[in-house]
């Protein structure tokens, strides 16, 4: 996806997952194009080794997702899965359970999020958007999650996403009906920050993370951080948090470079610390 010659690769769960890193920006791909990247259980649990990677590389200050070809960001879970992975109660508690590690690490994780989405988003391919911290779309773009149509319970995490964009009455219409809305509607209702055309998708998406990439770590970490804690009910705010990622910044070094350069009229070289 990145310029090839500045970009390092690794596959995961037999290449259905791609990572690529790139001048700051980590890419993750879904890889399973010839079913509109829908989502197996060992995709899951290689999207989480991919992502924990990509977190421990000091390198890497943005990640971008997105899926491979031109039909689908992830069209959903793979139901031809279900007979042996979600057949009852049971065995869908137990994929849960092993899909749950790389969800909430998504959900939590460090490092500002983009999903670059193109085509089909449905079922767990909204989940794993929604997950994501900016959604930047192609104007083919298709939205849904037609769990009703399966006789599915989204689940709270999901839901609890879902919600927080575009609020109750239309994450009731989505989930009753399992309809799908166009790249449009999704902007309006706030599941979407922006739609572009598709063929300036991936540069849109690129140009956002580029520009991420070179303002410095510290404060878009404390930034993600304190946006998490007002989400959240005022009992469970972590106000300690908030003030140490503060007094960090004011004491960074990045924060004398940002005057340093401020005042000498040239761009900040920020390291993170």
């Amino acid at each position: 996806m990145l310029d090839a010659p500045k970009a390092t690769e690794k596959s995961f769960a037999d290449g259905k997952i791609l990572k690529c890193i790139s001048d700051g920006v980590g890419v993750v791909t879904f890889n399973n194009p010839e079913k509109r990247n829908a989502m197996s259980l060992d995709m899951w649990e290689g999207l989480g080794h991919a992502l924990i990677e990509l977190r421990d590389d000091a390198e890497v200050r943005v990640v971008i997702l997105v899926g491979a070809g031109d039909k689908a960001f992830v069209s959903g879970a793979d139901i031809s899965q279900f007979e042996k992975t979600r057949h009852n109660a049971e065995a869908s508690e137990e994929y849960s359970k092993r899909s749950a590690a790389p969800r909430a690490l998504l959900a939590d994780y460090p490092k500002p999020t983009i999903a670059c989405i193109r085509g089909f988003c449905l079922g767990g391919g909204m989940q794993v958007a929604m997950l994501a911290d900016i959604r930047i779309a192609a104007e083919n773009s298709q939205f849904g999650i037609p769990a009703a149509k399966l006789g599915i319970a989204y689940g709270y995490d999901g839901l609890k996403h879902l919600v927080s964009l575009v609020g109750p009455s239309w994450a009731r219409l989505l989930m009753y009906t399992g309809m799908r809305i166009d790249a449009a509607e999704a902007l309006r209702t706030g599941l979407v920050e922006r739609v572009v055309p598709d063929a300036e998708l991936w540069n849109a998406t690129t140009e956002i993370a580029r520009a991420i990439s070179h303002n410095a770590p510290l404060a878009i970490k404390a930034a993600k951080l304190t946006i998490a804690q007002v989400l959240k009910d005022p009992e469970e705010r972590d106000m300690v948090a908030i003030k140490a990622i503060g007094t960090a910044c004011m004491d960074s070094e990045d924060f004398r470079e940002g005057r340093r350069a401020f005042m000498e009229k040239r761009k900040p070289n920020f390291v993170g610390r």
